[in-house]
């Protein structure tokens, strides 16, 4: 029995394409490919701004209360914060550890699996960083082409 079961999942992961509509792979795809998902992973990850913000440059994964979250995330409502973080410790790619102390001190980190994402969401976010004045150019060439 363990076989066919074994058999069965090796089957369907062969199976997954995000290209297909129902593909459970899309629902991963739309996670991670939100902005405060990007920007959380990036953050545990230690990849905080600072002078040495270059490509190669070496950043320690780190813990972190929710409260240091929601500082260096300028503009994260409460709700999405939360939210978000639920959804990535659902998913197995961070943990949440709480301290019973006064007041209780609540810490997140990521997981083995959230840090190879991690690698991933790091270079995402510095593309995003050095071209975004190319891509202000572009829009602007674009948007007065259209007038």
């Amino acid at each position: 029995m363990a076989t066919t079961k074994a058999a069965e999942k090796a089957q369907a992961k062969a199976e997954y394409n995000a290209f297909m509509a129902v593909c459970p792979s899309r629902q991963l795809l739309d996670r991670i490919s939100n902005k405060w998902v990007v920007l959380i992973l990036c953050a545990l990850g230690g990849d905080v701004p600072d002078a040495s913000d270059q490509p190669g440059a070496s950043h320690t994964p780190k813990a972190m209360r929710y409260s240091e979250l929601s500082r260096l995330l300028a503009g994260v409502s409460q709700k999405m914060l939360t939210q978000t973080l639920r959804a990535l410790e659902r998913d197995g790619l961070l943990t949440r550890t709480v301290t019973p102390t006064v007041p209780v001190t609540v810490t997140y980190q990521l997981t083995g699996l959230g840090l190879s994402l991690h690698h991933l969401t790091r270079g995402l976010r510095h593309w995003a960083q050095t071209h975004m004045d190319q891509v202000l150019a572009n829009r602007e060439k674009n948007d007065a082409q259209a007038f």
